[in-house]
């Protein structure tokens, strides 16, 4: 149900690339390289569809980060070729923690302040790579796969800004397929999934289920329009089902560009629409 064809998939997702990046007018790209499955596929994508040169992978450590991660960034950019900066976050970070009070021993005292954190980790990393798209002169190409982007598990204008996205309608599990068609380094695909947000932070964890649970859920819930009772008959737990569906629900507002009040004849994103290549 949920194994994909990975030639295939390959294939259309670096036609992808090519053509949605060079109707935008560009010929080169950059991403952010977390050192995560999800990253590193894409930096193979990239790689095969505008040549290693054309590709500038950035890893972003914040100063508590897992030198883990920065390792398996650089194991990725070597594989592939690609050329790796490395933009420290953490002065821009902290710069803001001290101002608003968001400083390491508060971040200890509560759930909301470790997400509010996490969020601007994500966000001080997407003003790094939009700021060197600039220097670059590249798109910046998203990372997020399918099943975060329906559980909501990203940060709006973090993570989740980009101009083009290849794994966007893949599943967790089809982006480890392709990880390993893609011959992604081994200690990549083995280890937890984690945002890397704060010490021992996994995906998982924070989700309160695992990604093949997730996966396995979502892909009748959402490809195949399984009812509520349709899932619990399959053998899933049925607040397990209502607590997934709540989060798609809940974060369609992160999949979707803000909502414009429609006032004139022709309203942005209402009746003017065009093509992204419009005019180029």
């Amino acid at each position: 149900m949920l194994d994909v064809q990975v030639e295939l998939v390959q294939q259309l997702l670096v036609d992808f690339l090519r053509e949605e990046v060079g109707r935008a007018g560009f010929s080169r790209v950059l991403l952010g390289l977390s050192g995560g499955i999800d990253s590193a596929v894409v930096a193979a994508l990239c790689a095969e569809a505008f040549g290693p040169r054309n590709v500038l992978a950035i890893s972003m450590p914040y100063r508590t980060s897992n030198p883990d991660s920065a390792a398996h960034a650089r194991l990725v950019a070597e594989a592939y070729e690609i050329p790796l900066a490395t933009i420290d976050i953490t002065g821009m970070a902290d710069g803001y923690f001290a101002g608003v009070g968001l400083d390491q021993s508060a971040a200890e005292n509560g759930a909301q302040v470790a997400l509010r954190r996490g969020n601007v980790f994500a966000r001080c990393r997407m003003i790094a790579l939009y700021d060197q798209s600039v220097s670059w002169g590249g798109l910046v190409i998203g990372t997020s796969n399918k099943t975060e982007m329906l559980l909501g598990y990203s940060t709006q204008w973090g993570d989740g800004a980009h101009a083009v996205n290849p794994l966007g309608d893949l599943y967790k599990h089809q982006v480890y397929q392709l990880s390993r068609h893609l011959a992604v380094p081994e200690a990549l695909i083995r280890k937890a999934p984690s945002a890397d947000l704060f010490e021992g932070q996994t995906d998982e964890a924070e989700l309160g289920f695992s990604y093949e649970v997730a996966d396995a859920i979502l892909v009748r819930m959402v490809d195949e329009r399984y009812s509520e009772d349709e899932l619990v008959d399959d053998g899933f737990e049925r607040e397990l089902v209502r607590r997934i569906a709540r989060r798609v629900v809940r974060n369609q507002f992160k999949r979707l560009p803000p909502v414009i009040a429609k006032i004139g004849q022709r309203s942005i994103n209402h009746d003017f629409r065009y093509l992204r290549d419009w005019g180029i």
